[in-house]
């Protein structure tokens, strides 16, 4: 038997008053709606025009999440743990701060202002409650490039009086580089926004986790470069562009012999008590209710030592100094278009990756749209304030969290820290020896440096991955930050594509006692069935790959046997003709004898003679050829196998050049006389066979099925078999 045409509806029911007696007596779900609905139709959606307090209520509290968290907050449940967790995460933003300000090329007091105004905007606009927003190695080093590239030290350079000597005017230089690097802060977070706005939240999703971290580990490279100079005391020059990183390793070599041994020594000193002092700080860790704050301790020390030393007037140690001034420049906007895309993007990705990580360990949800706007504006509003870009620090998010932090409140406190500090402690910082900021970035990148491991996990796990991590790594380190982060990516998404045009083909055999169908090498072969199935969905860039494995899985030269059969049909058509000819001919020498009976006997002569020539004419040497292939090289071709089941349960769309060559297969196939079947199809990728024109007289939808094991009950039973996706629709209808 044949299956009557499947029908499918639209995927949702659309009628809000069901017949409750036809339903009653129905066979199928009462829940669902019985009465037919033409395939594709549309109803009217209710008007959304009206305004009603709820809806507006709901979009007041979408754009700001504190409205919902904040009135039911509790000072006693959630008072102190936020305050002992943000006064912790605050010191830590101390060091951290004017630290990272060194590789964005910054004065480090602008760090400080970085890890102030962007936290107090998200804590109205952020939904993640246990991030801290501030400054971020990384997006550092990325602001460096930038700053280091429009504003280098000789376009700064100033006569020295009476003489032909020349030196960088420092303070001019400065303050051109906060313009530049709150205009790129500003951008991308006007980029972020919009694409919040947009609802392109899932931007994110192409950086994969081994590109995000291979990517970071290169950053860190460049951040040890960086600050590299800081520890010897040199004065280098800081390239951009591709091999940026060769060319500042080669000249610090070359610049080693003039090194400044007391900046040398502060190095050392501070590296050494922070590495201890961490070192003891994780060993107690577990007995201690707050961990020790020891890079502020670090800098509290270097700068009242360097105040009652006076080690830059003494020892020409340099220090923090003054503190420049200046707002952000519109006119850069087309300059850092590119590189404040990917501060954006950086951002975000880092943002979003702890955010959810903590979301599902707390057991809460994060928007991540939501979170887009609000980093976006905290760039934007913080560039505004000589701040450059932010994102979520692991480290101090990791303290937020262990130390109790609940909720964005924990962010405020931190920020409060800050804000006391720069009011009343700033200028305290001008004696700090930068020396003693770049200990504290190396210390602190060795988390980052941690992520080598990576390379043995990868290659145990994913090969593909692993190419990924190096690839990201490599083009990071020699095409510098926003160029590697671009190449990283369209590398990634080449992975992707090259996996799909590349699926593994395999035919399906029977797993006896069950509905299954697996790899026909381990399990038996259905007989007069082949079973083709692809690892990947089935568009332009593998339709024709697609076509060739199934040729070779089901054993069928489609090609040579159509045009053996093509051929033989031409010679029976040539064979019809001499036999009317003949027909004609003989009926006007016999005149009185019945035409019909004379055509009948010669074209059953005619055809008696051919049939026995065939074998040995010598006019037949390709058909021989032809059925010589067709038997003996095509392997397991044999005319046993009537029907082929394509099983497409793992397409998730179908594209026109994808239709084009399924109606090709069903044709080509059908030619010699082997019947094609689809199973599996979900429902999206039947109604792009619909609006593709897949489906005609020949090609009903009576050849769809649900599962392969509807198919090949169909087969064996010789009965229309009502699928899992047949029941479905009619239960809808």
């Amino acid at each position: 038997g044949t299956l009557n045409p499947i029908h499918y509806p639209p995927r949702f029911n659309l009628n809000p008053n069901p017949n409750p007696n036809l339903m009653s007596t129905s066979r199928f779900n009462p829940s669902l709606n019985p009465d037919p609905i033409p395939l594709l139709s549309v109803t009217p959606l209710p008007p959304f025009s009206r305004c009603t307090v709820p809806r507006l209520k709901r979009s007041v509290v979408g754009c700001l999440p504190v409205l919902y968290w904040l009135p039911r907050y509790s000072i006693w449940d959630y008072g102190m743990p936020d305050l002992i967790s943000g006064i912790s995460v605050g010191i830590m933003h101390l060091p951290q701060g004017m630290a990272y300000a060194l590789l964005a090329s910054l004065p480090p007091v602008f760090g400080l202002y970085t890890s102030l105004y962007p936290a107090l905007v998200y804590f109205f606009f952020g939904t993640s409650r246990h991030i801290s927003i501030g400054t971020f190695a990384v997006l550092s080093i990325m602001v460096g490039s930038v700053t280091e590239r429009l504003a280098p030290d000789r376009n700064f350079l100033v006569m020295l009086n009476g003489t032909n000597l020349t030196e960088v005017n420092i303070t001019a230089r400065d303050s051109y580089r906060v313009q530049v690097a709150a205009a790129t802060t500003v951008l991308g977070g006007l980029i972020q926004v919009v694409l919040g706005l947009v609802k392109f939240g899932f931007v994110g999703t192409y950086l994969s986790e081994p590109l995000v971290r291979a990517y970071t580990t290169a950053a860190a490279a460049h951040a040890v470069v960086a600050v590299i100079a800081q520890l010897f005391g040199l004065s280098t020059t800081r390239f951009s562009g591709p091999l940026s990183l060769v060319y500042t390793l080669v000249e610090v070599c070359s610049k080693l012999p003039q090194t400044h041994l007391p900046t040398l020594a502060v190095s050392g000193v501070s590296m050494v008590f922070l590495i201890a002092a961490k070192e003891i700080n994780s060993a107690i860790s577990a007995r201690l209710p707050v961990p020790i704050p020891v890079e502020l301790i670090t800098i509290v020390a270097a700068t009242v030592i360097s105040s009652y030393t006076h080690l830059n007037g003494n020892y020409t140690i340099s220090v923090v100094g003054e503190i420049p001034s200046g707002l952000p420049d519109a006119s850069l906007f087309k300059e850092v278009m590119g590189d404040a895309f990917a501060l954006a993007i950086v951002g975000y990705a880092i943002s979003i990756s702890l955010g959810k990580t903590f979301a599902l360990k707390h057991g809460y949800k994060v928007d991540s749209n939501q979170e887009l706007v609000a980093l976006g504006l905290s760039n934007a509003v913080g560039g505004f304030f000589q701040c450059y870009a932010v994102c979520s620090s692991m480290s101090r998010s990791l303290i937020q969290e262990s130390t109790g932090g609940k909720t964005q409140m924990a962010g405020m406190a931190s920020a409060v820290i800050v804000l006391v500090t720069v009011l009343k402690l700033g200028p305290l910082f001008q004696e700090l020896p930068k020396a003693v900021l770049a200990a504290i970035v190396f210390v602190n990148l060795k988390g980052m440096f941690k992520q080598y491991y990576d390379i043995i996990t990868l290659w145990r796990s994913s090969k593909v991955d692993l190419v990924v991590w190096l690839v990201t790594w490599v083009s990071t380190l020699l095409f510098n930050l926003d160029m590697g982060l671009g190449a990283s990516i369209t590398f990634a998404v080449l992975t992707v594509i090259f996996r799909t045009q590349l699926p593994k083909y395999s035919v399906l055999g029977h797993v006896p006692g069950t509905e299954l169908y697996l790899d026909m090498e381990t399990h038996r072969e259905v007989p007069g069935i082949t079973i083709f199935h692809s690892s990947a969905t089935v568009y332009f860039a593998n339709a024709d790959l697609y076509l060739e494995a199934l040729k070779g899985k089901s054993g069928l030269d489609i090609s040579k046997m159509i045009i053996y059969k093509r051929r033989q049909e031409a010679k029976q058509r040539r064979r019809d003709k001499r036999a009317e000819r003949r027909a004609r001919r003989e009926a006007k020498r016999q005149g009185s004898k019945d035409p019909d009976c004379a055509t009948l006997g010669a074209v059953s002569e005619l055809q008696d003679g051919d049939t026995t020539t065939l074998g040995s004419s010598s006019e037949d040497t390709l058909s021989r050829e032809l059925d010589k292939v067709s038997l003996g090289s095509l392997g397991k071709w044999t005319w046993d196998i009537h029907s082929i089941i394509l099983d497409l349960s793992t397409a998730n769309f179908i594209d026109t050049v994808a239709i084009k060559t399924m109606r090709n297969i069903f044709h080509d196939f059908g030619e010699i006389d082997v019947t094609v079947y689809m199973a599996g199809c979900q429902m999206s990728v039947v109604e792009q066979l619909e609006l593709g024109g897949f489906f005609s007289e020949s090609i009903t939808k009576g050849r769809l099925f649900a599962t392969v094991h509807d198919a090949v009950l169909h087969f064996f039973m010789g009965v229309p078999v009502l699928s899992r996706t047949a029941l479905a629709i009619e239960i809808t209808l």
